[in-house]
């Protein structure tokens, strides 16, 4: 089950430029996650966004302090590091990347397809950037995906599940799990989860955007408004 299978960790980085909804939640989910995966022989790779220190290499418009520097995710500060509580270990792998996508300007792709993966298990930050552009492309690249949506977020509630809802509506190769749910899927015990099987299965328009939130949550095994 697992042996084409590893788990891509997202910019769990110290960057606190920006709220961060629910995140000591999502921080202790990932924790919970890569233990279980650990122990199941899952392979984990982190990625960090990091912009030159000078701003040299910034994408057209990002934001800029007063010296023309990022004004986040800078080289050489602490803000680019991952955070204590999810540390890599030894053999873990660590991509720093300059864009939102992971597959962007680096070898993450030759990395997993040199060992074999053809499903990864998705966390991290930010739902709308980051990780949707980083699923996106996987999607492209053929990979399977399988996404824990609380333990992603955003900076604000109605961004990440806009994400997801977007995500679910779209990309093909993706499953939506609860955290816990795939807790019990790796433990072989029942578990539930949203297949990506059909176009625009979440549907809504802007009047029924909570009751959609509400329908994709039902369906992933999570309580009304968990990850608030």
């Amino acid at each position: 089950m697992n042996a084409d299978k590893a788990c891509l960790v997202i910019d769990m980085q110290q960057e606190d430029g920006f709220p961060l909804h629910g995140f000591d939640r999502v921080i202790h989910n990932n924790a919970r996650l890569l233990d279980a995966l650990r122990q199941a022989g899952i392979p984990i790779l982190y990625t960090r966004h990091v912009n030159d220190a000078d701003g040299a290499d910034l994408p057209l418009g990002e934001p800029r302090d007063a010296e023309g520097r990022p004004q986040s995710y800078r080289a050489g500060t602490r803000q680019v590091e991952i955070l204590e509580a999810l540390a890599p270990r030894p053999g873990d792998a660590v991509i720093d990347k300059p864009r939102y996508s992971a597959f962007h300007r680096t070898d993450l792709d030759l990395r997993l397809r040199q060992r074999g993966i053809r499903t990864l298990v998705v966390t991290g930050v930010l739902t709308d950037a980051c990780v949707l552009a980083t699923v996106q492309d996987a999607f492209a690249l053929g990979y399977r995906v399988e996404l824990i949506a609380d333990a992603c977020t955003t900076t604000t509630e109605a961004a990440h599940q806009a994400a997801l809802l977007i995500l679910a509506n779209w990309v093909y190769c993706l499953e939506l799990f609860a955290t816990e749910q795939y807790l019990r899927r790796l433990a072989g015990q029942p578990w539930r989860s949203v297949p990506c099987s059909e176009p625009d299965a979440f549907a809504h328009r802007p009047e029924q955007f909570v009751a959609t939130i509400s329908r994709l949550q039902d369906a992933l095994g999570l309580p009304g408004r968990e990850q608030e």
